[in-house]
């Protein structure tokens, strides 16, 4: 019969002992198979950096490192309910449009400027963005594109380390995920670079898809619904711009800009609120702030932070998109502790109840139809 055990709930590894020869090679020829298949594909933008992609990139590479170690077969069990809910998750995301939910476009840009008293991505592409990009603009598309990688790198090494821990975080994950789609559902909304490429008369009545988000911003009067927009370097160009992969230019990558860019034609184009690369990232600083030291905390609190600087510089996402996707993030973590601390209490009651039953030699002679015997002190 197949051993199917999964890696300890302690933290410790479940491997099949010393790997023979035989099998290190096997294995070292995997991973380099693996490897050359995913950079082949990506080089020919083959693929896009969607979560369906990632996921099964994530699992064949760990069932290639698995090999002589412990079954491959764990990881399609214990990964396939997982990589069917996201499948589940991308497959629904148009189901606003099809139900004809009107879209946002005025939303978030009145909440930005109420609280700031201008609209951040406005301001920050005023002040920083130049005609090309600059050497710092690598590391914001560093950032941006480490949405598609680090979620998944850090559920691949819990799931090598610790598999109590990667329960409690895919769980965590995919409820994000979901009450992300609940939100993406209900309130459908255009992000800035969207909004920067329509005018108010564009988009009256909440059009999900009006032609004008399939051109550029270039010669749309007064900057669009986000308003004018004066850059200091009088060079660059004089209207938001997306720049979230602008970076890759700056090393001469150029398949990595175009699988991001294939990625985001692919995507939503109205799905800002809420922010689920700011709920995820932040996610990933709550849910390891007590799994790591200082270092870390600052680590993963930073990596939040530098994904929302990114987001709307690079006219992704407003700062009113980020605080909702936070929020959620919040939310995920306070209610699934409060599920699993209810269930293992409840747990523990059963086991409690189990074992009186057990040590209470009245209750076995009742139970087998004894009579009971009343003692008078």
């Amino acid at each position: 019969m197949t051993d199917l055990r999964s890696p300890t709930q302690t933290g410790t590894d479940t491997t099949t002992g010393t790997s023979s020869p035989g099998a290190v090679r096997l294995r070292r020829a995997a991973i380099a198979v693996w490897a050359l298949v995913v950079a082949t594909l990506a080089g020919t933008r083959v693929m896009s950096f969607g979560f369906v992609p990632i996921m099964v990139v994530v699992v064949t590479g760990l069932a290639a490192a698995s090999i002589g170690r412990r079954n491959p077969l764990l990881v399609v069990r214990d990964w396939l309910p997982f990589g069917l809910v996201l499948f589940a998750y991308e497959s629904t995301r148009g189901t606003a449009a099809f139900l004809g939910m009107p879209t946002r476009w005025h939303l978030a840009v009145d909440a930005d400027r109420w609280m700031f008293g201008v609209v951040p991505t406005v301001w920050l592409q005023e002040h920083l963005k130049h005609a090309d990009p600059q050497w710092w603009e690598i590391i914001t598309s560093v950032v941006y594109m480490s949405y598609f990688i680090v979620p998944y790198a850090l559920a691949g090494w819990l799931w090598l380390r610790d598999r109590t821990a990667w329960k409690k975080f895919v769980t965590r994950f995919v409820a994000l995920f979901f009450l992300g789609l609940v939100g993406y559902i209900l309130v459908p909304a255009a992000p800035p670079w969207a909004a920067a490429q329509c005018t108010a008369e564009q988009v009256v009545g909440g059009p999900a898809f009006p032609p004008c988000i399939t051109g550029t911003p270039e010669n749309v009067p007064g900057g669009g619904v986000l308003g004018p927009m004066t850059p200091d370097d009088p060079a660059a160009k004089p209207f938001i711009e997306r720049i979230s992969s602008r970076g890759w230019d700056v090393l001469h990558i150029g398949p990595v800009r175009d699988v991001i860019e294939v990625g985001q034609e692919r995507s939503n184009q109205v799905a800002a609120i809420p922010s689920l690369h700011a709920g995820l990232t932040g996610l990933l600083a709550m849910f390891m702030w007590r799994r790591v030291g200082p270092r870390g905390r600052i680590l993963w609190v930073g990596y939040a932070a530098a994904m929302a600087f990114t987001l709307v510089y690079s006219a992704e996402h407003y700062v009113f998109d980020l605080i909702l996707g936070w929020s959620l993030a919040a939310l995920v973590m306070v209610g699934c502790a409060a599920v699993e601390r209810r269930w293992a209490r409840r747990t523990t009651r059963h086991g409690v109840d189990e074992g009186r039953d057990q040590d209470d030699p009245v209750g076995a002679t009742q139970a087998a139809g004894e009579p009971s015997v009343d003692r008078v002190g």
